[in-house]
């Protein structure tokens, strides 16, 4: 195994590039890192931090809505996922941009404070957004228990 491996990015099928790029940049902070120009078609990659989303122009619809927090069928993502001071301010930021799928759903029964909610994004990704969220490290078990 190499010796440093590190995050590098998620691909995102697009119905409009600008769309979807201006959706996470005015929403969730990202900023455009470098457009590669193919001829007919291009591939935007967006920044925040270490993270990047790479935006490829897709021609094709949806083979079923994502629906909750999303898709349950092995080999396709879930979800993306943030974290924000207050769910509540960025649902009244984000307004009627994004329909919400799930919540805003509270887990105080697990960590105080925690609460989440998901939103469909321009193309049908489903995207949660939570505040409060801990790690425990009473959990960390080096044998994979």
């Amino acid at each position: 195994m190499p010796d440093r491996m590190y995050w590098s990015h998620v691909g995102l099928n697009c119905a409009d590039q600008k769309t979807t790029e201006e959706f996470y940049t005015r929403y969730f902070g990202f900023t455009r890192a470098r457009v590669v120009d193919l001829g007919e078609a291009k591939i935007v990659f967006l920044r925040k931090g270490d993270a990047y989303l790479e935006l490829f122009a897709a021609d094709a619809e949806p083979a079923r809505a994502a629906h909750d927090d999303g898709p349950r069928t092995p080999g396709r993502m879930r979800h993306l996922a943030f974290q924000t001071d207050s769910v509540d301010a960025f649902l009244a930021e984000l307004g009627d941009a994004a329909e919400v799928t799930l919540g805003p759903l509270d887990f105080d029964d697990f960590i105080c404070g925690w609460r989440t909610v998901w939103v469909r994004d321009p193309d049908g990704v489903i995207v949660e957004v939570s505040q409060g969220y801990e790690d425990d490290s009473s959990h960390d078990d080096k044998d994979g228990a």
